[in-house]
């Protein structure tokens, strides 16, 4: 639904409008400057030729020093695969892991294409709601309970979470994969929006479990979602047949991109500028929004998303952001996607554009909902 929100935006500014974009997650700013600087001097060399299935291995090896420097864990760089951005990784960690039947458990409100792309392979996609006195993050009971109903072969939990923003502390994470590691269970962990952290230090899974699959990429803090670079941490015995999938998928990931990547990670002083303009637009919004109307939103703890409660204003939040675009120009992406079970009470608001964008956001919806609204 976000894309058909795209498409309606695109629509009104051919036809002259303004509109505030709020509906897609993609940061507004450009790649570091030393990560284009990286992909210009390539290319002025001239041939861009394969890499290994598993990725460059000076990248490789610069992603298990971020992990040792950020996390100060330890992360042997033969366990890290390069991947076409998340997506990419998400299919390949899924075909390594899961047979056609398999049921998966993903929560609700969530990431579409979780579900999408473990449909499109055979699996079950198993929805766990979750709710307020967890802070909307998946429990280890929770967890057993549905596994108790039918057994599940995997578990897969994001945090920060898209798009509710919530983060699992340490403890929160490390009962959860206790809890799947008893069963047998599986254990993704989606950590895209690492960085984008505001309430608390982000934890990974990868200093917790061996056995756990991470999943990260380049898109979201380092601003590089166009470039498709990500990458996976694995267990050693997954390492080998991923290697096989991607070779035969796409042989590797672009080469320009991997080049890239590698010299983002030298431009973190840029990224941290761009992150702290996320937190005071997360600020404009948590102060603006309830004045406008809307006072319940679910814990924005990072990434840089607000998902917001809409249920006072109407019973269908397509409907209420397609009126929202046409009558006020700020484009917002419904719950729909996220949630097919509560999805309709809620719309997400990305925060990633300028703050002058939120204050302006803030103001249009402000009017509308106090002049008229929804009808």
């Amino acid at each position: 639904m976000v894309m058909d929100v795209m498409a309606a935006a695109a629509r009104i500014e051919a036809a002259g409008g303004h509109v505030i974009h709020m509906e897609v997650g993609q940061p507004a700013a450009p790649a570091p400057k030393v990560a284009i600087a990286a992909a210009q001097a390539a290319l002025a060399q001239g041939r861009i030729e394969y890499t290994s299935a598993l990725g460059m291995p000076s990248l490789r090896a610069r992603i298990s020093r971020h992990y040792r420097d950020v996390y100060g864990c330890e992360v042997d760089p033969e366990r890290i695969v390069v991947t076409t951005g998340s997506s990419g990784a998400f299919i390949l960690a899924f075909l390594a892991l899961f047979e056609p039947g398999d049921r998966v458990a993903v929560t609700v409100p969530g990431y579409p294409p979780y579900r999408h792309i473990l449909k499109a392979l055979g699996c079950e996609p198993v929805l766990i709601e979750t709710h307020a006195d967890t802070r909307h993050a998946l429990t280890g009971e929770a967890l057993l309970e549905a596994h108790r109903k039918t057994p599940l072969k995997g578990v897969l939990v994001a945090s920060p979470a898209n798009p509710t923003g919530t983060m699992m502390s340490k403890e929160a994470l490390t009962g959860l994969m206790a809890a799947a590691e008893s069963e047998g269970i599986r254990f993704i962990s989606d950590e895209i929006y690492h960085g984008l952290d505001y309430a608390f230090p982000a934890v990974t899974a990868a200093a917790l479990s061996d056995d756990a699959l991470v999943i990260n990429s380049f898109s979201k803090y380092f601003c590089m979602t166009g470039w498709r670079v990500g990458w996976m941490v694995v267990p050693e015995p997954l390492v080998r047949p991923i290697e096989r999938l991607q070779q035969n998928m796409s042989i590797s990931v672009p080469t320009l991109s991997q080049i890239a990547a590698e010299a983002a990670f030298e431009g973190r002083a840029e990224m941290e500028a761009i992150k702290h303009g996320y937190q005071d637009n997360r600020a404009i919004l948590v102060a603006g929004l309830p004045q406008a109307g809307l006072t319940d939103f679910l814990p924005a703890d990072g990434a840089f998303y607000l998902y917001a409660d809409v249920s006072k204003f109407t019973t269908d939040s397509f409907d209420f952001a397609k009126q929202m675009l046409e009558q006020t120009h700020v484009a917002a992406t419904p719950g729909n996607d996220f949630d097919p079970i509560r999805g309709r009470s809620y719309v997400r608001f990305s925060y990633a554009q300028s703050s002058a964008d939120m204050h302006e956001a803030v103001a249009r919806i402000s009017r509308w909902l106090g002049q008229s609204g929804p009808k």
